[in-house]
């Protein structure tokens, strides 16, 4: 490997990178059929979990697959092929339905375990690039992602193949959303952290003061509006008519207005 950068177009190079995977994108797009169908209403109407299992890039992608799912109203987890022969396949139940990727179907630790998740009753869904191959003739549902090529100059690393099998799983993802008319305030029940979290469960009655509020009679001298500005501690005292209603408020920021001016005369009315 040259440790020396050649010449290059570097930015040309990444335009068509990213020209290859949005032309994989496309073939994909054009290829979904009833296969997806089939999927989806299968994940739909599943009373278990979906269990997204692969090996490698793949793997990778099911993770994020199954991270999607769960977070968005359809119970989801990841199970390494390897673990779930040497053990893990006692989480399978037969409501469960298997979302198995690999872009081969040749995938010999993936294909070894699929006739185990038949066996314990589980449906397989494959995300495949080879629909002919033993992942796909081995499940009961085919979802084709063939992409033209890869965007690596070898052709072997996985880069278009990957991108596709990611998209596809938002798909299923968002699709599943809308039918199971899974809305803001489910995402808020399984997302009540970070910024999302907050975006969702923030509302005006969780910040708003409604106990001891500073208020003061429109009529009371300033001094007196002053004094409970300053003990409320809230930057703003409530100026209230005869019937007790807020007929307005006296800010702090008024306050700095009043003796910049020159204009603050305690004994004056609020």
């Amino acid at each position: 490997m040259n440790a020396q950068a050649p010449e290059r177009d570097w930015l040309a190079l990444a335009r068509e990178v990213l020209e290859v995977e949005a032309d994989g994108l496309s073939a994909v797009r054009q290829g979904l059929g009833a296969g997806f169908l089939d999927a989806l209403t299968r994940m739909a109407r599943c009373t278990g979990r979906v269990v997204v299992t692969g090996i490698g890039k793949s793997g990778l992608v099911g993770r994020k697959v199954a991270a999607t799912l769960s977070s968005t109203g359809t119970p989801s987890y990841f199970l390494h092929p390897v673990e779930g022969a040497h053990g893990d396949m006692g989480m399978i139940r037969p409501e469960d339905v298997v979302l198995a990727i690999s872009y081969s179907g040749e995938t010999e630790e993936l294909v070894n375990i699929l006739p185990a998740f038949r066996a314990l009753g589980a449906a397989v869904v494959a995300l495949t690039g080879e629909p002919e191959s033993s992942l796909g003739r081995l499940s009961d549902v085919v979802i084709p992602v063939r992409v033209p090529r890869e965007a690596c100059p070898m052709g072997l690393a996985p880069t278009a193949s990957t991108t596709a099998a990611l998209a596809v799983g938002d798909a299923l993802a968002v699709c599943l959303m809308e039918y199971k008319g899974f809305d803001k305030s489910d995402f808020r029940r399984v997302h009540p952290g970070g910024s999302l979290g907050r975006q969702l469960s923030l509302f005006v009655e969780s910040l708003m003061h409604t106990r001891d509020l500073p208020a003061a009679s429109q009529d009371a001298p300033l001094a007196q509006a002053l004094e409970a500005l300053n003990r409320g501690g809230l930057g703003l005292v409530a100026l209230l008519d005869d019937g007790g209603r807020v007929a307005g408020v006296l800010s702090d920021g008024d306050v700095r207005r009043l003796v910049c001016k020159g204009a603050l005369d305690p004994a004056s009315p609020a």
